[in-house]
Order: structure tokens, then sequence, then C-alpha cells
């Protein structure tokens, strides 16, 4: 398979697979809104998407929808004086009256709007004479703010359209690879580190899916060595940016595999590399596919499941898990001390995971996958895989039954989504 092939499939699989419903949701709140504000039906004037999915960054599984309602400029008298919170409840009120049925709340700077795979975060600003948007704070006593989307929207178009349409390519394959790592990173932060690492090079500015595999190595290059910044201006509005976790230690590591891929060139073992950086959506090989059928009619089931086939997957918050390693009741040490140290796991171990961090409000539930790898894990026909509930307190408890390279993987799932994920390799010797 071409590096032309790769990426091209690459980039179709991770492509919006639910733009017509979510048309429709943006549709039916916009127009209850201008029944309730202007006393019209219109289901598309007045409101603005932004965010990802109005930066056409987005990529499949987004749950986390932007829209901006401009309200009419005679509204600000009623307003603007400490009715910050007024605003948003007359906003929540507007589309709970029309659509009953639907979970509608208050939250600080935004009324959510919660359907089944996704919600919308619904912000009714003011619009301001250079074309900037008022937008209200309801926390505390309240308190007005100003958003420049548009600009970010434009700059994003302009700069696209100036670099052969890989920035935005760029920015969806980006989020693909924070989704499989489990690494915190806003949507607006990885659209503005993918344009400043564009305008940093002209090497690309004719290139496209040919060179895709140089464009995203020298990408994580760029990342893994960018200073620690706990913000970025973004692009187009220069506004400030948060940086919720460092991305330096997983660029790095994404570096190091794509100078390994790129070394395999465009056999079979250059699509299982690129996989380990993007995850799932990355075509396999033809051999792996028609491995994975030989495997399907051999001695042992293969009962591993997939988060994403379960969930939508929108990494936005910090999860981390270690494990106590234990004998005879007695904790020894903590797996990732041992993992620093390249030390595997004897057997007639007794093992905890826990989560160790996590910051993701609730409510929220837990989920954990234990996978088995390795010879004697088909042998038994145990290699498990199986998604399954946290049983109480953030943990499991497993043991070290028989030799592999096994992995533990958690992940955290809030109104549907899954917002953080974090995994651990388990070497038994």
């Amino acid at each position: 398979m071409s590096v032309s092939e790769m990426f091209q499939g690459f980039l179709d699989n991770i492509k919006i697979d639910n733009a017509y419903v979510i048309s429709l949701r943006y549709e039916e709140i916009t127009a209850s809104l201008n029944k309730k504000f202007r006393d019209t039906e219109s289901k598309t004037a007045n409101s603005l998407q932004v965010g990802s999915y109005g930066r056409w960054t987005a990529i499949k599984g987004i749950s986390d929808l932007d829209m901006l309602y401009i309200m009419p400029a005679t509204k600000w008298a009623d307003y603007k004086d400490g009715k910050q919170y007024q605003l948003l409840s007359d906003t929540k009120d507007a589309i709970k009256s029309r659509y009953p049925t639907t979970e509608v709340f208050v939250d600080r700077l935004v009324v959510r709007v919660l359907y089944k795979t996704f919600h919308v975060e619904v912000q009714p600003v003011f619009e301001n004479s250079d074309g900037s948007f008022t937008y209200p704070d309801s926390y505390d006593d309240g308190r007005w703010k100003v958003t420049r989307p548009r600009e970010e929207i434009e700059a994003m178009t302009e700069f696209d359209a100036n670099k052969n349409k890989n920035l935005r390519r760029l920015c969806k394959m980006a989020r693909a690879w924070k989704n499989k790592h489990g690494l915190a990173m806003g949507g607006l932060l990885i659209d503005t580190l993918a344009h400043n690492f564009l305008k940093s090079t002209s090497d690309y500015d004719d290139k496209s899916y040919t060179y895709y595999d140089w464009m995203t190595r020298d990408f994580f290059h760029y990342l893994m060595n960018e200073p620690d910044k706990d913000h970025y201006q973004a692009l187009g509005s220069g506004q400030d940016v948060r940086v919720k976790k460092k991305f330096q230690k997983k660029a790095k590591k994404a570096y190091e595999l794509s100078l390994k891929a790129i070394e395999a060139g465009e056999t079979d073992a250059a699509n299982n590399k690129w996989k380990k950086i993007f995850g799932r959506p990355f075509p396999a090989s033809a051999s792996t596919q028609k491995a994975a059928f030989a495997e399907a009619t051999h001695y042992w089931r293969n009962t591993e499941e997939f988060i994403e086939d379960q969930y939508p997957v929108d990494i936005r918050y910090n999860l981390e898990i270690d494990c106590e390693v234990s004998q005879n009741g007695q904790v020894e040490t903590l797996l990732r001390k041992l993992l620093s140290r390249t030390i595997k796991l004897p057997p007639k171990r007794s093992l905890a995971f826990k989560v160790v961090s996590i910051d993701v409000p609730e409510p929220f539930e837990i989920k954990w996958k234990v996978l088995n790898r390795g010879d004697t894990a088909k042998q038994r026909d145990c290699i498990r895989g199986q998604i399954v509930n946290d049983g109480g307190n953030m943990q499991r408890v497993e043991t070290t039954d028989f030799e592999g390279d096994h992995i533990v993987e958690c992940y955290a799932i809030k109104m549907g989504v899954v917002v953080a994920k974090d995994r651990i390799r388990v070497p038994i010797q």
C-alpha cells in the first residue's frame, strides 16, 4: 500500500459520518431561539457554527459541538446590568419549550443540549461593531466576556487554502492521535499548534498525501521540541488557549514511531507502525487483514472489544492509572516503576490497577479492558479483552497468571462519550 493510499484511507475513515443529524439539531435549536427572541421560524438565520465543527477540523466521534446564537441588539438593555444568568436561563427555556423531551440545562457560560451521541453547547451572544461577540459568564456575580470565533474560522480557511488544504487534514490526524493516546488537548489548541507548525515551514506548501508521512513526522518533531507553556495564542483571534496537559513526551514517542514507519516504506510493517500512532482508523495492511481472518478460524476465540465501537471517543480530560504489585498481601512496588526499568513481572503476583489521577467532572462512569496477549493466552483460549464496568472505587484486581505482554486500559465515560482514557503494559515473564 502506497503512502498516499494509506493516508487517504486514514482520512476517509475519520470523516464525520453524522453531519446530516448534526445539521438537523443545529437547525432545531436555531428555530426555537428565533421563535423566542425574534418571532420568526428561520432554522439558519442568526446562528453560527463554531468550535472544531465550525472550523471544519472535527473528526468522526465528535461529541462536543459549539454554536453561537446572535441576540437582537435591542435585547441588550434587557440583560446588560447583571442579567447574565437570566439570558442563559431564557435561552434554555426557549429550547426546552419547543423540545420538552430533550435534556437542556445552564452550565456557567453556555446552555447544554444533550442528545444521544453528542451535545450542543449554545452560547447566546451580542455582536459588536468589530465582528467580535459579547457573551455571558454566569459564575459568581456574573460578567460579560468577548470571543472572536469568526477570526479563527477565517484564519483557518485562508491558511488552509494557502497550504494546499494540508492544515485541516493535519488537524484531523492530530485529533486521531490524541484520542488514541488519551491526551487531553482542546480542539483549538490542536488547530493552533498545527497552524504554527505549517507556518514555520514551506516544505509542504505544494505537497499532498504522498508526503503525509514526512509531514506528520515533522509535526511530531515540532511538538516534542516545543517549550513548556501554559497557553498559546489562538490562530486568527490571538485569544489565550490553555494547555491542559504536556504533550511533548507523547509527541516524542509518536515521532520515533514515525521514523520507523517511514523506514518500513510501503511494506506491511509501515501500516502497523502508523496504527500505533493513530489507532484503529489507520488502514490495516492486506496481510494483516488476511492474518486476522485466518486467526478467526483458529483454535482460539478473538474476544477483544473496542471502546470506539461502543461509544464516541473525544478525549478532553486527564486520566492516569497505575498498579500495585503485591505478594502474600504485601505491596512490593508500583508497575510503572518496573516498566521504567524494563523489568517484567514474576508470576503469582496480585495486581491492583487503580485510577491515581482524574480531572473529569462528576458524574462519570469507569470501564476497564484487560487484554491477554501471547502464545500462552491463545493456547488457553483466554485473550479476554472485553470492556467491563468498574466494580467500585475505580480499581480492578488481577493476577499474573501466565507470560505475555498484556494490556490494561481504563476509560472515563461522561454523558455517553469517552472523555478520558489511559493504558498500561503488563509484561509477565
